[in-house]
């Protein structure tokens, strides 16, 4: 008997470590192979992935009703995370363009990185891109000056500059600027496109993000 509790306890254990060792964001990225699996994606859809400005735009379809839209942000991610799990987010699809919002979290996350270091981490997600797609058009949003990581602001405009820069070079891939946009007639940020957070916004302010988007959506 003591045998047999000593085994089960064991195993237990086991299943706990093994449940604790799972890499940051493993559940989200489980409960996209779940709706896939309940819902199979369309094929040639506008493929949204980034951080939380794409997940808590729960109704973007609603901005775009002539596009087929599939948003695969999950909240707090950096481009680290689309880097290491960037077969799970590209594989199981097959879009027509990929929009990407990430980058505020990269630095939030460690603000000792520098501009470079994250537009690296962007060279190399782009990179995982045009290997399973590489003829689609692909499109990078510019890094948002929210106002609550205002100390962030010369680390996200450079980086804003470097990605620019890179997407300018390459066929079928643009830099959609959201970041003058959201600037009020002063050129200051306006407040009032976001929650109380001063991280993440209200409906007027992804408005604005429609309105500069549409152009570049295929």
């Amino acid at each position: 008997m003591k045998k047999t509790f000593a085994l089960l306890f064991t195993f237990l254990m086991l299943f706990i470590f093994k449940a604790q060792d799972k890499p940051a964001f493993w559940n989200d990225i489980e409960h996209f192979k779940q709706i896939n699996k309940e819902n199979p994606p369309p094929k040639d859809a506008i493929l949204l992935l980034g951080s939380s400005s794409f997940t808590m735009w729960k109704d973007v379809s609603d901005y775009f009703p002539a596009k087929q839209i599939v948003n695969r942000g999950f909240g707090g991610s950096s481009l680290n995370d689309l880097n290491f799990y960037s077969d799970e987010l590209l594989k199981p699809y097959s879009p027509k363009q990929i929009i990407i919002y990430c980058g505020e979290n990269d630095f939030a996350g460690n603000e000792k990185l520098t501009a470079r270091q994250v537009f690296n981490r962007y060279k190399n997600f782009y990179a995982e891109i045009r290997k399973y797609y590489p003829t689609i058009q692909v499109d990078y949003i510019s890094i948002k000056l929210s106002p609550s990581r205002e100390n962030l602001w010369p680390k996200f405009i450079a980086t804003n500059s470097l990605i620019k820069r890179f997407m300018n070079k390459k066929k079928t891939a643009d830099y959609i600027n959201i970041t003058k946009a959201m600037n009020d007639e002063n050129g200051r940020i306006r407040k009032d496109l976001f929650l109380e957070d001063m991280l993440h916004m209200k409906p007027n302010g992804y408005e604005i993000w429609a309105k500069e988007m549409k152009p570049f959506l295929k």
